[in-house]
C-alpha cells in the first residue's frame, strides 16, 4: 500500500509535513495550492508554500513534495508549472478538489468539475509544459452538485494526459460528510489506463483496508486522518499501535517551537487549536486539554498549557 499526504489549505503546510512525515513512511505528499490566476507567479511564491523546494524537493525525512497548482486558465498553469518543475517540484498536482466557496466563485477548484472541456485543456497545457519524465496528476471529486460528469471528468484528466488521478470520493456539495463514496472510485480505475488514488474517510487501518478493498486501489491519501492520529500512515501499512496520547504531546511540543521560529509564529493560537480539533475525534484527552486552551488567546500561554501537559505524561 502506497499513502499520500493530502493538500489541506492552510491546515498540512510545510510545519505540519515535516512532523508528519518524521514519524510516518509518507511516499508522497502534495502541496498546499498555489493560486494562479493571470501571471507567471515570483520564485518566492513558490517558496513560500513549498519550502522543501530548496532541499531537492523533499521533507527532511526524505518524502517528496510535489507542488500543486490551482487556476482556470491553462496557459498560465502551464508556465507556472514549468516554473515549479525548474524549482525542483517532482512533478506538479492540479486542484479540481478545493471546495472553498471564495475559490469555487473565481472559477477555481471543484467548481471546474461542471466544465469538463476545460478540465482537459488545462491538464493538456500543463503536460504539454512539463518534462515527459516528470508526473502530472490531478485530483477531482465525483462531481460538484451530484455525480452525474463523474466519469467524464475522469476521462478528461486522462485524456489531458495525466499521469495519475486522485479521486475525492465525494462531491463538493457533500463536502466532508460520511460516507465516501469508494465504489466510484472503483468504477474510475477499472476504466482507466492511469493509476488512481483513493481519497476520504480513512480514519485507521480498518478504514484503510476497507477502502483499499472497495476502490481496489494501491494508493491511497489521507488529510483530516493525518490529523487525527498523527501515525496514520504507519497504522495503514502496518496495522501497529495507534500513537500514544504522551508521544501526540511531545509532537505538538515540537510542532510549537518550529511554528514559533517561522514566519507563522503570529497565527500559532489557531493553528493549534485547529489541530486540536482533529486530535479530538482519536484522544479524549485532547477534548479535556482543549477545553483549557480554547479561551487562551495569547501564544505564550497556550505554549506553557501544551508544555505543562507533555511534562506530566513523562
Amino acid at each position: 500500500m502506497r499513502v499520500v499526504l493530502a493538500p489541506m489549505q492552510g491546515v498540512l503546510d510545510h510545519l505540519m509535513r515535516e512532523v508528519l512525515t518524521s514519524i510516518n513512511d509518507y511516499d508522497l505528499c502534495i502541496s498546499e495550492f498555489i493560486r494562479v490566476v493571470d501571471q507567471l507567479l515570483p520564485e518566492k511564491v513558490f517558496y513560500r508554500l513549498c519550502p522543501e523546494l530548496k532541499q531537492g524537493g523533499k521533507t527532511r525525512a526524505g518524502t517528496p513534495v510535489r507542488v500543486q497548482l490551482l487556476g482556470q486558465h491553462p496557459e498560465w498553469l502551464a508556465e507556472n508549472a514549468l516554473r515549479a518543475i525548474e524549482l525542483g517540484s517532482p512533478g506538479v498536482d492540479l486542484n479540481f478538489g478545493c471546495p472553498a466557496p471564495t475559490v469555487n466563485k473565481s472559477k477555481g477548484g471543484a467548481v471546474l468539475l461542471k466544465e469538463p472541456e476545460t478540465l482537459y485543456r488545462i491538464v493538456n497545457a500543463v503536460r504539454e509544459a512539463v518534462p515527459a519524465h516528470l508526473p502530472v496528476s490531478a485530483k477531482i471529486r465525483l462531481g460538484y452538485e451530484d455525480k452525474a460528469l463523474y466519469m467524464e471528468n475522469a476521462h478528461a484528466a486522462w485524456q489531458g494526459g495525466a499521469d495519475e488521478l486522485a479521486v475525492h470520493a465525494r462531491t463538493k456539495v457533500e463536502g466532508y460528510k460520511a460516507p465516501a463514496h469508494w465504489q466510484y472510485v472503483d468504477d474510475i480505475r477499472r476504466a482507466l489506463p492511469i493509476p488512481v488514488t483513493a481519497n476520504g474517510e480513512i480514519w485507521n487501518h480498518a478504514d484503510a483496508i476497507a477502502c483499499a478493498r472497495v476502490s481496489g486501489c494501491e494508493t491511497l491519501m489521507v488529510g483530516r486522518g493525518a490529523l487525527s492520529l498523527p501515525n496514520l500512515a504507519d497504522v495503514m501499512k502496518t496495522g501497529c499501535a495507534h500513537l500514544g496520547w504522551g508521544d501526540v504531546l511531545q509532537l505538538m511540543v515540537r510542532y510549537t517551537e518550529q511554528d514559533l521560529a517561522s514566519e507563522k509564529a503570529d497565527y500559532y493560537p489557531s493553528r493549534i487549536k485547529q489541530w486540536f480539533s482533529y486530535l479530538r475525534r482519536e484522544y479524549p484527552a485532547a477534548d479535556l486539554l482543549f477545553r483549557d486552551i480554547r479561551v487562551l488567546k495569547e501564544t505564550h500561554p497556550i505554549r506553557d498549557a501544551l508544555l505543562h501537559a507533555a511534562q506530566t505524561q513523562i
